[in-house]
């Protein structure tokens, strides 16, 4: 019996050593002793167990050293929080629906194994939440290669150039050399922001035309990139239309970025307490829609078809 509870009791510092190496890149063996009421040395059995197990922990000696969770090996077990779990449950009950190809099998299979696991609590507020929550259909959205996305952002995070086949709107393949930015999920699409190195300049790609992407090796350092998101809605909600309208408005831009959609509305600063803000369509209609949404006080600057447009709104409300 005294065996079977030192081995449980082992087995539970194992976990609980785990957990802590997970939750920040490194430890030092003297805090992690202090956090499991242990000696260091016995930190360091537990890490030589650890390893024998099959988990890379990273040992570095001396000053600024520690132990930390290395790359590869055997996948960790996730100690979750009740809140933790809930979230992951229910983002993966989302990804099921997801326009990521390939991966709602996964989703439905990790779902299971989860379910598993969740205490009978967890999994009736996981039922509640989402029984409660209705997803509109989207229509015919492009479906995304995992294996591309994946290539995509390992080349973000690596700063590490790429080639890759690439099919514009019009129906024109191409092969592209860029150094990626940003990947950046609009609700509806996918896009990579990168800067195309045969052109010289920044431009954005749709993931779901892109194909065969392969890293050249190359590592590159950007001196001043665009925003990502501004960029994106620059090219795709600003560039491809023919009427634009701006609008100065009076609020600062921060207080303007988090109540406009971003995707649709470029935010300008113009000082501490205006910006502009910029929009565009191909008829009157949706630009005037998107005006008389505007919360504060402002003045529409150009087209002046808009400014009509909008007055004789605001006669006829006036008059009613």
């Amino acid at each position: 019996m005294r065996q079977t509870e030192e081995t449980m009791d082992t087995a539970t510092r194992l976990l609980r050593l785990l957990s802590l190496l997970q939750s920040r890149p490194q430890w030092d063996g003297a805090e992690l002793a202090t956090r499991l009421d242990i000696t260091p040395r016995t930190v360091r059995r537990d890490v030589t167990r650890l390893r024998s197990l099959g988990y890379p922990i990273d040992a570095e000696a001396g000053t600024g050293g520690g132990y930390r969770l290395g790359p590869g090996g055997r996948l960790p077990p996730l100690l979750l929080e009740d809140e933790e779990a809930v979230a992951v449950a229910i983002g993966l009950r989302s990804t099921t629906t997801t326009t990521v190809s390939g991966v709602e099998e996964a989703a439905v299979s990790a779902l299971a194994k989860l379910n598993q696991v969740l205490p009978v609590r967890l999994r009736e507020q996981v039922g509640a939440i989402s029984a409660q929550v209705a997803q509109l259909p989207q229509g015919d959205l492009p479906t995304i290669d995992p294996d591309v996305l994946t290539t995509l952002a390992a080349a973000c995070r690596d700063t590490e150039g790429l080639r890759f086949a690439y099919r514009t709107h019009d129906g024109t393949d191409s092969i592209r050399s860029v150094e990626p930015l940003r990947i950046v999920h609009t609700g509806r699409r996918w896009y990579l922001v990168a800067r195309d190195r045969d052109r010289d300049a920044w431009r954005t790609f749709r993931v779901d035309r892109i194909t065969n992407p392969q890293p050249t090796g190359q590592r590159y350092h950007f001196d001043n990139p665009p925003d990502p998101l501004a960029f994106i809605t620059e090219s795709t909600g600003i560039a491809p239309w023919n009427l634009l309208a701006r609008v100065r408005v009076e609020v600062d831009a921060e207080t303007a970025r988090q109540h406009l959609p971003p995707t649709e509305v470029v935010v300008d600063l113009v000082d501490a307490t205006s910006c502009e803000l910029r929009y565009a369509a191909n008829d009157l209609g949706p630009l005037v829609f998107q005006t008389t949404r505007i919360p504060w006080p402002f003045e529409i600057l150009e087209p002046p078809e808009l400014r009509a447009a909008v007055h004789a709104i605001g006669r006829r409300l006036l008059d009613s």
